[in-house]
């Protein structure tokens, strides 16, 4: 048995198996490349789920994280501490906000969007107690809290876990037509991603993000974005509902790269308006708004906004999905995406993309297979363009190889 083998052992024994991870074992990172206890160097093209826009271990972050560590790190906000009151003006400025609500991981900040559209819908509509709703979307992904799942349209996600959380209404994503047929008196709220990232990279039609802004505007209903993994550049824009005028949400909920690939930090923004709803002893969280998170999202905003990585993900975006577009189409049916964050859907005599990862895996290239039939490619924002042709490179080379046709379960045991 291998040294991996022993590690991936230990693992697989001791730990939940509720993830399916690709067969290797990651012992070191810098910037777009990670290494294997073996020595083996990949090219990461997942960034964690978007949350390595910045790549891996990027100095200032790093040294952030170091400074901070050295003086303090933790308060609860039971006191001030001098970190989080500039860490949410640079945020605030950066996204028009008017104020934000610092948690840790993006379901957290999803919860706590709820919660301030619900409460927001008590306060502002002849709504009765309890009886608020949340309009959501078919194919969504917003976390893996019973509320989260309770919004999935998705068996597997939910299987087993019920009761859910009542309050929420699914229309089809995409359709404008499919929101007004379940809008009613008591809806609060319309949560959405702009681009479904889980699902498979959806990306709705030009114009529903801001026709949906004007629905809302018109029905006196909260638009709530979760652009935890769309944001801070991965799509091309800052914010991915900056690609439409006249989108700008209500609530926006941010996380993943906010903590710059090395601290869980999210965060809600909204008006003064909407967020005081919350008052002393409403919500809270003992390690949201922490010094040393502050600390690192600033360095980490700082980068994606001195190092101009939004722009950079337009360009690469555009230059990848050129080349990926002149692949040869034998098993893609499409391929899809905005700036770098794409998907290539295989065809349905496909049966999963899971072999395609694990020969990429084996070439030297690290992405997974979502939603079973699409290959999620999400590089770090500083990724350079021969690296992003060193993956297409590979690609081609699965794409068209005899290993395409074998079953997933085949080369799982393989491996």
């Amino acid at each position: 048995m291998t040294s991996q083998q022993k590690i991936i052992a230990t693992t697989e024994k001791y730990s939940a198996a509720n993830y399916l991870p690709l067969p290797l074992v990651i012992s070191r990172a810098e910037g777009v490349w990670v290494w294997d206890t073996d020595g083996n160097r990949y090219l990461d093209c997942l960034s964690a789920y978007s949350a390595l826009n910045q790549g891996h271990r990027h100095p200032r972050i790093i040294q952030a994280l170091i400074n901070q560590a050295n003086r303090l790190t933790l308060t609860s906000r039971a006191f001030h501490n001098d970190q989080m009151g500039s860490f949410l003006q640079q945020l605030c400025d950066l996204s028009d906000m008017e104020v934000a609500l610092p948690m840790n991981t993006g379901v957290e900040a999803v919860e706590t969007a709820i919660k301030a559209a619900r409460k927001w819908g008590y306060d502002n509509k002849p709504i009765e107690r309890d009886r608020a709703e949340i309009i959501v979307f078919s194919h969504n992904f917003h976390g893996r809290t019973v509320t989260a799942i309770s919004l999935s349209s998705e068996p597997s996600y939910r299987r087993g876990f019920g009761p859910f959380t009542p309050g929420f209404r699914q229309a089809d994503y995409g359709d404008l037509g499919a929101v007004k047929d379940v809008l009613t008196n008591e809806t609060v709220a319309v949560l959405l991603e702009p681009i479904q990232g889980e699902a498979g990279i959806n990306i709705p039609p030009e114009g529903f993000l801001s026709g949906l802004r004007k629905l809302c505007t018109e029905h006196g209903v909260l638009m709530v974005l979760d652009e935890i993994q769309t944001g801070l550049g991965r799509t091309g824009k800052m914010f991915c509902h900056e690609h439409e005028r006249e989108a700008k949400p209500d609530i926006l909920i941010v996380g993943k790269a906010l903590g710059g690939g090395v601290y869980p930090v999210s965060a809600v923004l909204a008006s003064h308006e909407i967020l005081s709803v919350f008052g002393p002893g409403t919500h809270g969280s003992t390690f949201g708004g922490n010094p040393l998170a502050a600390a690192v999202a600033k360095a980490a905003l700082d980068v994606v906004e001195q190092e101009q990585l939004p722009a950079r993900s337009a360009e690469l975006g555009d230059y990848l999905m050129g080349e990926l577009n002149r692949l040869p189409q034998n098993d893609i049916a499409e391929i899809r995406g905005r700036g770098l964050l794409i998907g290539i859907e295989l065809k349905k005599s496909v049966v999963s993309a899971r072999p395609y990862c694990e020969q990429l895996m084996r070439r030297g290239i690290l992405c997974k297979e979502t939603h079973d039939r699409v290959i999620r490619l999400s590089p770090p924002l500083i990724i350079e363009k021969n690296e992003i042709d060193h993956l297409v490179e590979q690609l081609n080379s699965v794409l068209t190889g005899d290993f395409a046709r074998q079953s997933s379960e085949k080369l799982v045991s393989s491996s």
